[in-house]
């Protein structure tokens, strides 16, 4: 057996409610745009086109409740999402049992160098530079779907110092659960602990050192997340 030549990255991984064990992260998908009002408020048309997705690391993910106000941005933007964790994968996965790969669900934030990704925009770019930073997803523990089914419906909600910001349901996403998972697998091959960001309802807006985000995704959980 071979030894590698530097020591060896942590394993990222997310905890799990009730359990002493954690769910090892592969990769994190985001899509883009996937509430019809989101889609509107940031300028586009909220039409069911084919879905798009970029990706943020695995050492985005971030568990201690603390959000570091980034480097090079002074617009960063909060975004609310579910995150659906698959437990198993493969190509061309249909969407009649797509749900029988997800191990679980969580309550997590997609955090947002908005300036730069408009900059991005912009010229054309790719957007990792203003969505993959360090600890840019807080998240909550992952809620096995065998304790909770497979939530297509429920209140989305995040408050900063108590005020309500953005407000949805998950019956709102246009590209459901299923579908997402589909689509991702025409064109990846999925695989255990693959992770999905599943888009944000309207009313992102920008946060502050000091701010409080207090987020709940209705049968899902809570996250309380403070920037620093």
């Amino acid at each position: 057996m071979s030894e590698y030549v530097i020591t060896a990255p942590l394993q990222s991984s997310l905890p799990v409610r009730g359990s002493n064990k954690t769910f090892p992260v592969r990769r994190v998908y985001c899509i883009g745009r996937n509430y019809a009002a989101h889609a509107i408020e940031m300028g586009h048309d909220p039409d069911r086109e084919p879905p798009f997705f970029f990706q943020k690391n695995p050492d985005n993910l971030d568990t201690t409740g603390e959000f570091p106000y980034p480097v090079k941005s002074s617009d960063v933007h909060h975004e609310i999402e579910l995150v659906v964790a698959l437990k198993s994968g493969g190509t061309n996965i249909s969407v009649e049992n797509a749900l029988e790969h997800v191990y679980g669900y969580a309550t997590s934030l997609d955090m947002t160098r908005r300036d730069l990704q408009g900059e991005a925009k912009k010229a054309q770019r790719p957007w990792e530079i203003g969505k993959s930073f360090e600890r840019s997803a807080p998240c909550g523990p992952l809620i096995p779907a065998e304790e909770i089914g497979h939530p297509d419906k429920g209140r989305v909600e995040l408050k900063v110092n108590g005020e309500v910001r953005q407000e949805g349901d998950l019956d709102q996403m246009i590209w459901k659960v299923p579908e997402m998972i589909a689509y991702l697998s025409d064109y990846y091959e999925l695989a255990a602990g693959d992770v999905i960001m599943s888009g944000t309802p309207s009313g992102v807006g920008a946060i502050n050192k000091g701010d409080v985000m207090e987020c709940s995704i209705e049968g899902v959980g809570d996250l309380t997340v403070t920037v620093i």
